[in-house]
């Protein structure tokens, strides 16, 4: 008993920390972590502690987040949501996370964002919103993620982005669009991401590129377009990567399209394989689905003969219509001459 005494007053100095802790969660009080993972947990736990830096909530049942559900987390750089099945964010959710850097709401059922989605998030550094519903972005819901570096959207449903989208996300270095409903990429969509190193946009339904769309990408490493629906493209829309000195190559992904391979593609990839600062990545791996008799073969495979097949159709074409006006000459001026022969027998006829 007088040892329980002796060592009540530092069992007591524990208890305060203790007490701030959720129940079902594990509270770290020498790094301030916060572990709700799989808990069960159906809302925001409250009485997280005000000095925690790092909220794990994945893997719960939350279907809502409820407004100021973080309210006095002003030291909460982690925040991790993933693997619920959240559907709806209320405003003014998150606000009170000033500082927060990094946010995880993947694999949840988003159908939309707040308007206000971005504005107490000024210090948000990576973004994770990938498989969810979401089918369009409000710009406004993006707007103040001025310090935003990697934004995940893949594997949603976004058919259509406002070009005014990503204007607040000058910083944007990583961004990921892959497995959506995309149809074409627009000018102006990507006009203030000078320093976006990695586009991923592979696995939409892409059949046209904008020529200005990819003309702002000063900085740009990787552009994968795998997947899509492209038949055809132009080189001008991808000789305005004009990337910068300290970018020597952009990689491109252009497998998995439909090809139709016919002599202008040949030459589109030609010409970019002669410039520098571009590299086709899997030019071995793109195959032709058009014309019919080109179907499945590789379009490295096919050499020059493209050009060479069009260029002998075209001489034969011009061949059969320089004879067919040769022809038509030649007959013309027979008719000509049995005109003229017929018109000297009847004046012979007649001074007779």
């Amino acid at each position: 008993m007088f040892c329980l005494m002796l060592m009540l007053p530092f069992l007591l100095s524990t208890v305060p920390s203790f007490k701030l802790c959720p129940s079902h969660c594990l509270c770290y009080e020498s790094s301030d972590l916060v572990d709700c993972r799989s808990r069960g947990l159906v809302w925001v736990p409250t009485s997280v502690p005000h000095s925690t830096w790092l909220l794990d909530l994945s893997g719960n049942k939350l279907t809502e987040v409820h407004s100021r559900s973080f309210m006095g987390l002003w030291s909460l750089k982690i925040l991790l949501m993933s693997n619920n099945s959240i559907q709806t964010l209320q405003p003014q959710s998150l606000s009170s996370l000033q500082f927060l850097e990094r946010l995880d709401l993947s694999f949840n059922r988003l159908r939309g964002l707040p308007q206000d989605f971005s504005q107490s998030l000024s210090s948000l550094q990576e973004l994770r919103l990938d498989h969810n519903l979401l089918q369009h972005l409000d710009p406004t819901s993006l707007s103040d993620f001025e310090n935003l570096k990697k934004l995940d959207l893949s594997y949603n449903r976004i058919r259509t982005m406002d070009v005014r989208g990503f204007s607040g996300l000058s910083r944007l270095s990583h961004l990921n669009l892959e497995g959506n409903r995309l149809n074409v990429l627009k000018d102006g969509l990507l006009v203030r991401q000078q320093r976006l190193e990695v586009l991923l946009l592979s696995h939409n339904n892409i059949s046209a590129i904008e020529a200005g769309a990819l003309a702002p990408l000063w900085s740009l490493t990787l552009l994968d377009l795998q997947g899509n629906q492209l038949q055809n493209i132009r080189f001008k829309t991808f000789l305005k990567l004009q990337t910068t000195a300290t970018t020597s190559t952009t990689h491109l992904h252009l497998s998995s399209n439909p090809w139709t391979c016919d002599c202008e593609l040949q030459r589109v990839f030609a010409k970019i394989q002669r410039v520098r600062h571009l590299h086709v990545y899997d030019y071995k791996d793109i195959i032709c689905r058009a014309p019919a008799q080109h179907a499945g073969s590789s379009l490295a495979s096919l050499d020059s003969r493209l050009c060479i097949t069009e260029t002998a159709s075209v001489l034969v074409i011009t061949i059969t219509v320089m004879l067919a006006v040769i022809g038509a000459l030649v007959k013309a001026e027979h008719n000509r001459k049995n005109k003229q022969s017929a018109s000297d027998s009847e004046s012979d006829r007649q001074e007779k």
